[in-house]
Formats: structure tokens, C-alpha cells, sequence
């Protein structure tokens, strides 16, 4: 169940407009909550989205049950952060975020369903943010719907990666992301391809590699392996994209930082966790 409260100054407005333009609830949602059996009441009561509110009337939601076909199986993740409406994950790297073709069970997806029915709790799997199968790092994931909505227009992220080569300072790669002639995954800059802007700032060197964390304010696939390859700094292990793996087994690229406006409290929550230093570089004889 989710609860708002009506402002003053909403005084007079329909349970309609309070719900899409005060709330963020998407049109989708409020068309399943109609269908709900006292999906939405005010003060206790169930509404109609035509009826009218006012000042200090309490609106509370019930979520519609939601189906789901993946298979809970336990798995080594840790839970950084859970509440009510969202579980924040720390992925490890060669797990799948969803249960694709050979990985049905070894997922994400797979542990949060664990996770959900070991408390007695019934959601699908909801991932706000999606990473690579080898990429680590936070996964933001939502309990409901109405928190996935307001989550995906209302979340930053921050990776790191190492790179391969020496950089410095920081920079900014303006460069379109298209599909590669001949290629079902392989992106590539060039014309035709879709905008995307990666910000890069150069934290550390170390034993000819450079730790870089990056900003993003567009989410192309692949984008931050591409235009690193692209200024010939591919990430270190990014064998498709010309990164060695004499050292890496996987590419080094890791989201460090969540970001996010609660749904509910409208409280900014920031999340770190930092990946082994330098991805274990520095332990290696490179």
C-alpha cells in the first residue's frame, strides 16, 4: 500500500489529476488500480479518479498482485539497501541481471525472487538499471510498479572502470552509438547512430592502466566500452572492443554509485560500493 497526502493548496482537485500530475502515477498503473477492488480510497474510502479532494484527505493505493514466471533460486549477492518499494543489490560480475537462452536459474532475477518469498513477500522482478552479464555493481530494482516509473525518470548512476593507457584530468566523449555492420551486439561510434555523451574524469594510474569514473547523461548499450574504445582507452579485459584479457578475465566496469529520489518520502538516497581496487591490478605482475 502506498499513502499521499493532499496539500492545501491542491484543495478542490480530481483523484485523476492528483494521482498523474502530483503523484507520477502513470497512466497504465491507474488503469489497473481502477480495476482493483478498493485499489484507490481517500481517508479510508474508496474513490472514483472523477471525485474531488481536498486538503489533508489521506490517498492510499493498493498495489494490483503481480505474476511472475521467474524461478527463486538462493545465490551469493549482497542487499546494500531494501525497503517497502525498492531492494538495491550489489551484483557480482558474470551473473546475468535477467534469465536469458542457458541462464534460467544462475540470475539476478533469480536471487531477488529468492530474497522476495524468503520474507514472505510477492513482486515481480523489476530492474531500474541494467548491467552486462560481466559488468558489477549496483542494480536498483522496484517492488511495484508505480516506484519503477518514478525511479526510472528520477535515478543517476556513476561507474568506474579501468581503462587501458594513461589518462589525465577529465573529458568529455560526444559521439552517436550505432550498430555494427555484420553485428547483432557489437556497437560502434559513427553517423546514423544514436546520440550519446559520456563524462570521464581520471582518478589514478597504475602499472600503465588508468582507474576512470564516469557520468552519463545518455544510456546507450555498451556506451561507456565503446567511446573509451573510440579515444583508444579501451576498458582493460573488453576483448570486444579491443581491451586485452592477459590479466582480466572479464571487462573491468563496475557501477559504483546509485543516486536516487525515494518514491514514496521523496528523500534523496546516494548508495556506493567500490569494486576491488584497480579490479586487482595491482596484485598482478603486469
Amino acid at each position: 500500500m502506498m499513502t499521499f497526502s493532499v496539500d492545501s493548496s491542491l484543495d478542490g482537485i480530481t483523484v485523476q489529476h492528483f494521482l498523474r500530475r502530483h503523484c507520477h502515477v502513470s497512466a497504465r498503473l491507474l488503469a489497473k488500480l481502477k480495476r482493483t477492488e478498493n485499489g484507490i480510497t481517500a481517508n479510508g474510502k474508496h474513490v472514483r479518479s472523477i471525485d474531488v479532494l481536498h486538503g489533508g484527505d489521506v490517498v492510499c493505493l493498493v498495489m494490483p498482485e503481480d505474476e511472475t514466471d521467474i524461478v527463486p533460486v538462493n545465490s551469493e549477492v549482497e542487499i546494500v539497501y531494501e525497503d517497502s518499494e525498492i531492494v538495491v543489490f550489489n551484483k557480482p560480475p558474470f551473473m546475468p541481471v535477467h534469465p536469458v537462452h542457458d541462464h534460467q536459474t544462475d540470475t539476478l532475477a533469480n536471487f531477488a525472487m529468492y530474497h522476495a518469498r524468503s520474507r514472505g513477500e510477492n513482486y515481480t522482478f523489476r530492474a531500474v538499471n541494467r548491467l552486462d552479464r560481466d559488468t558489477s555493481g549496483l542494480v536498483l530494482t522496484a517492488k511495484n510498479s508505480y516506484a519503477m516509473t518514478f525511479l526510472t525518470e528520477h535515478t543517476q548512476k556513476v561507474y568506474v572502470a579501468l581503462c587501458e593507457g594513461v589518462l589525465s584530468g577529465e573529458g568529455t566523449v560526444n559521439a552517436p552509438i550505432r550498430l555494427k555492420a555484420g553485428h547483432t551486439i557489437q556497437r560502434e561510434v559513427g553517423e546514423g547512430g544514436i546520440p550519446a555523451v559520456t563524462h570521464y574524469k581520471a582518478l589514478e594510474t597504475v602499472n600503465g592502466h588508468t582507474y576512470v569514473e564516469f557520468l552519463l547523461e545518455t544510456g546507450r548499450t555498451h556506451q561507456i566500452r565503446v567511446h573509451m574504445a573510440s579515444i583508444g582507452h579501451p576498458l582493460a579485459g573488453d576483448d570486444l572492443y579491443g581491451g586485452s584479457r592477459q590479466y582480466f578475465p572479464r571487462q573491468c566496469l563496475h557501477c559504483s554509485q546509485l543516486c536516487f529520489l525515494h518514491p514514496v518520502t521523496r528523500v534523496t538516497v546516494t548508495l556506493r560500493r567500490d569494486p576491488e581496487k584497480y579490479f586487482g591490478l595491482t596484485v598482478m605482475n603486469a
